[in-house]
């Protein structure tokens, strides 16, 4: 668990709010037309509102906080979202409003938050896309994880990470607020962090190029990783690479590259 709660003797409740955001990319090659609505379909039936649910379930678990409420949807054509209301501890049940409430877990009753836990929540929004031109075909996922109080996102970074086949990771994370001690002294952040890379496992970093761009005064950092190496076969959609041409395999690798370090940058490349 992340935090100086151990160590610091606060005065009431933590108030620190910390949240970390992410985008994480798949980037496939699928060139017809029925290729790339294939893909779509795929991502679509891997990446369902259950599967993501199970995922945002555990990562709850792993934060050490307690599921409230779920609420879930799959779209139409394609893509879902998640959103799971939580708290550090159980609540009294005269806070809870028990009016409505989708999906909680077996052992949890239905019921929805006190206003409190409005920055308390973890969201997941998967946005498959391709165009007909273009033989790429992306699959991004935005992920929040929002807490206060001592529980911290930090400690399911490496499980939501390794839940995804991730091309391109950008990862935000941000400490806002203060808390006080038991004699009044502010505190602006309750661990140490020079890096999001600090809390990332080394055997994933040595599969990434990774940058920082970060704001210490301010509590604000932000971290972006490049997967190294591109492996054909794993981006090929129902392909088989041995039946393309070494200059196709070639072609085909550089317009990975490309899509993905445009991504990367935020720029498109002429």
């Amino acid at each position: 668990m992340i935090g100086l709660e151990h160590k610091l003797s606060l005065y009431g409740f933590n108030n620190l709010t910390k949240t970390l955001s992410f985008n994480i990319y798949d980037v496939c090659y699928a060139k017809t037309e029925r290729e790339q609505k294939g893909y779509i379909a795929y991502i679509d039936e891997q990446y369902n509102s259950e599967r993501l649910t199970k995922i945002l379930c555990d990562v709850t678990e792993m934060i050490g906080a307690r599921v409230l409420n779920i609420s879930k949807q799959d779209y139409e054509p394609q893509g879902a979202s998640v959103n799971v209301l939580i708290a550090e501890k159980a609540l009294d049940e005269d806070s809870i409003d028990p009016s409505c409430n989708q999906g909680v877990l077996p052992d949890v009753k239905p019921r929805t938050v006190a206003a409190h836990l409005d920055k308390s929540h973890v969201t997941v929004h998967t946005f498959p896309e391709y165009h007909p031109d273009n033989a790429i075909s992306t699959f991004r996922v935005d992920i929040d994880v929002s807490t206060c109080g001592m529980i911290s996102p930090l400690n399911a970074l490496n499980y939501l990470i390794g839940s995804f086949d991730s091309d391109i990771i950008t990862i935000d994370y941000r400490v806002r607020g203060f808390t006080r001690d038991v004699l009044g002294k502010k505190f602006f952040i309750d661990h140490n962090i020079t890096s999001i890379q600090d809390y990332i496992d080394n055997d994933t970093l040595t599969r990434y190029d990774a940058i920082d761009v970060n704001m210490y005064q301010s509590n604000i950092f932000h971290t972006k990783l490049l997967i190294k190496d591109i492996e054909l076969q794993n981006y090929l959609f129902k392909t088989d690479a041995l039946e393309l041409s070494p200059k196709q395999r070639l072609d085909i690798t550089d317009a990975l590259r490309r899509e993905m370090i445009e991504i990367y940058s935020g720029m498109n490349i002429y």
